[in-house]
């Protein structure tokens, strides 16, 4: 796990993109129903709930660290010379699954209490330095961890790759913060249980799982329950996750939450990660990888069926862009760029992380937005990149909110008869010539690849339809590139002063989309 941003005192550049334009064909969504528990456990989530709702109710007491000093001052090299034992792990040679432990230290300072539950009988595991391995700069502590000192967090274990062997699939360590992988995927994103006022003046607010409770899969079971207790002190909430792995790894989420006072911004179903440099880079960038970033972009699917693509950047100051999106259908920050060749970073292996998608279940969320934030980063350590859903109406003091969704980890694409971005480039609109513009003026390449864009003759009249909030949009030209299987459109951006500009761009035949829209939001600092 990544160490994660603060407090942000600074003044935020919000930008508002409109979704709009004609509306494409719904997208079939793959629906899915949670398990029904047993009486015995759906009567322990029922009290998880019982004791989200009564938390919030008192005073926010919070959790000291109580961690002895040794721990506190671990380095991160230290800090990972400990490890888990698997043999020492909850269910180890008894079924699919099984569940290994975090040790507190470093930045995971909070201790987090874990569960089994056995036909709604509860235990506490416990527990015990012989869990875990204390290896090299960690040596010296095997003999100086408490017995009660208790775990930072877990991670599930199951035989995703092959046959006996038992690969993480979902873990849990620190605040909130999770994450999942699907078959022949390495760390990436990360996914979070909330986000409370992020990227605000006043500074955000870490909430955290406190409790998990484990339900005992049976030997064979392919899928598994867990259950956890968040706290903050804005709001408590329980939450009920049913973990699939495979191929496309799902989690399906209830969350009941419970606000204690009221709050200005409620962030459901947040993903975070990492972008520090990518293809349309256009600064000068010190590093031997061409490319480095958990993901390349934000995709959001609209109440329209609209699929708006919004490539990442990493700003020289912190951004905050809202997408509106009407009742939400879906949004996911996407690793599309999955060529070993444009990473060149065997160690890291951007190219196999995964991507998340949300989708919401059950009742809608109600009308909100696709909050973005962008936050300068020099480097890959930190989290850099955040996207949830936010609502227009964040429940006041003593309000509870139920949100169920669908969490996907997987590669490649969703199926989308539309054409998609391939790649972005930006640079200057000159070329060097006595008749060159400004510096301010931009020119942009885009390139759509895929859909009903596969095979179609070069001499179909394929147009470019492209908006912008400001300034003047000129020279606009689309393009095949037979030999790439690609359509590539040209523009100049013309800004006004100083101002962004929020530009949009699909693909038409013959009045009928055949893309998805590209959204890029140019901003005066952007240029070199």
């Amino acid at each position: 796990m990544r160490p994660r941003h603060g407090l942000w005192a600074v003044l935020l550049f919000a930008v508002v993109s409109l979704a709009h334009g004609q509306p494409t064909a719904p997208v079939p969504l793959y629906m899915e129903a949670a398990p029904a528990l047993t009486p015995d456990n759906e009567l322990v989530f029922e009290a998880v709930i019982a004791e989200a709702q009564t938390l919030a109710t008192r005073p926010y007491q919070g959790d000291p660290p109580a961690l002895p000093e040794p721990l506190r001052e671990l380095e991160r090299d230290a800090y990972e010379d400990i490890r888990s034992r698997p043999e020492r792990g909850l269910w180890h040679g008894e079924r699919l699954f099984e569940a290994r432990f975090h040790h507190r230290g470093f930045v995971y300072r909070d201790r987090v209490r874990i569960h089994e539950v056995v036909d709604g009988a509860i235990r506490e595991v416990p527990f015990s330095p012989d869990r875990f391995h204390y290896d090299g700069e960690a040596s010296a502590l095997a003999e100086r961890v408490p017995e009660d000192l208790g775990f930072a967090g877990l991670t599930l274990h199951y035989p995703l790759n092959r046959p006996g062997h038992k690969d993480p699939v979902v873990g849990f360590l620190g605040a909130s913060y999770f994450r999942i992988l699907a078959r022949g995927q390495v760390t990436g994103l990360s996914a979070r249980g909330l986000a409370v006022d992020t990227g605000t003046a006043t500074g955000e607010e870490f909430p955290r799982f406190t409790d998990f409770w484990l339900l005992r899969p049976a030997p064979d079971a392919t899928r598994i329950t867990l259950l956890a207790l968040l706290d903050s002190p804005s709001i408590t909430g329980a939450y009920r996750f049913d973990v699939v792995p495979g191929a496309r790894t799902r989690v399906l989420v209830d969350a009941r939450l419970f606000a204690r006072e009221g709050i200005d911004k409620l962030g459901v179903a947040p993903l975070t990660g990492t972008f520090l440099h990518g293809e349309h880079t256009n600064r000068a960038v010190d590093d031997v990888r061409p490319e480095v970033h958990d993901a390349d972009g934000l995709m959001l699917l609209t109440n329209a069926h609209e699929r708006v693509w919004r490539p990442l950047v990493n700003p020289p100051r912190l951004r905050v862009s809202a997408l509106q999106a009407g009742a939400l259908q879906g949004f996911g920050l996407l690793q599309r760029d999955r060529d070993p060749a444009h990473y060149l970073d065997q160690e890291a292996a951007f190219e196999r992380r995964p991507s998340y998608w949300i989708e919401p279940l059950g009742e809608p969320w109600g009308e909100g937005s696709v909050e973005l934030l962008e936050i300068p980063s020099l480097s890959e350590i930190n989290d850099n990149i955040t996207a949830y859903w936010r609502t227009d109406d964040p429940p006041a003091a003593g309000e509870s909110r139920r949100y169920r969704y669908r969490l996907t980890a997987f590669a490649g694409e969703r199926g989308t008869p539309l054409g998609r971005v391939l790649r972005t480039r930006v640079g200057w609109a000159g070329n060097g010539s006595s008749a060159d513009p400004p510096r301010a003026h931009r020119r942009f390449l885009v390139d759509f690849a895929g859909g009903d864009l596969e095979g179609l003759d070069p001499r179909q009249p394929v147009r470019a339809v492209v908006t912008s909030s400001s300034g003047e949009v000129r020279d606009v030209q689309a393009a095949p590139v037979p030999e790439q299987s690609l359509w590539r459109v040209g523009l100049r951006l013309v800004p006004e002063g100083g101002e962004a500009a929020d530009l949009r761009l699909h693909l038409t035949l013959r009045g009928e989309r055949v893309s998805e829209t590209w959204n890029y939001v140019w901003y005066p600092e952007e240029q070199p």
